[in-house]
């Protein structure tokens, strides 16, 4: 073998080389690139407009509170949705892993019942339009998932997730009878209002 035979052979090992070197880079590139695309970032949530009425308990009636900011804050691995008065940026109330609560979907709203005990405190977000009343809800059961209890304790997890939602119903009896009952009422006056009426016109 002469020189120039040798240097050629050399040439295609180096180009060789590169091209595996190249081919190597672009599968990590590629690889990286998988991961932070598939990976989402906990500080892009983008925060959420909503006009909140509550209702108290043993109250029938919703109380309009303002509009507010929903904002999502990252504690280690738990999370926590924070809802802050436009006008004060005061807290109104903060829902996490420690809240018992049940969240329900109803249009472009969001409610939220709070159970303290026996009483059920009601929150009313109402969100700008079905995507981000959407995102609201996924953002309070996210939030607010006993991912450490379902882990340890299933059974405990499951007998507090039927307490909630047997409070709630509960509650939500004791306000239909309540409203039937003032109806009841009504429609009694009125038929008494009906008959002295017709008594003093005969």
């Amino acid at each position: 073998m002469d020189m120039s035979d040798g240097d050629a052979v050399m040439e295609n090992r180096a180009s060789e080389s590169e091209q595996e070197a190249r081919r190597g880079t672009t599968v990590a590139d590629t690889e990286i690139n998988i991961r932070t695309s598939t990976v989402p970032s906990r500080d892009s949530f983008r925060d959420i407009q909503v006009k909140v009425h509550i209702r108290r308990p043993e109250r029938d009636s919703w109380v309009y509170l303002g509009r507010a900011l929903v904002s999502q804050e990252v504690i280690g691995q738990s999370s926590r949705v924070v809802i802050r008065s436009v006008t004060s940026g005061k807290i109104m109330v903060v829902f996490g892993e420690i809240s018992d609560l049940q969240a329900e979907k109803r249009g472009n709203f969001v409610v939220v019942g709070c159970v303290e005990g026996s009483r059920v405190v009601s929150w009313s977000l109402n969100a700008l339009n079905n995507s981000e009343t959407l995102r609201l809800l996924a953002s309070i059961e996210l939030a607010c998932y006993k991912c450490k209890q379902a882990l340890v304790d299933p059974r405990m997890h499951s007998k507090a997730r039927r307490r909630i939602e047997r409070v709630i119903k509960e509650d939500r009896r004791r306000r239909h009878r309540r409203r039937k009952d003032q109806e009841d009422m009504v429609d009694a006056f009125s038929r008494q209002n009906l008959e002295e009426a017709r008594e003093v016109i005969i």
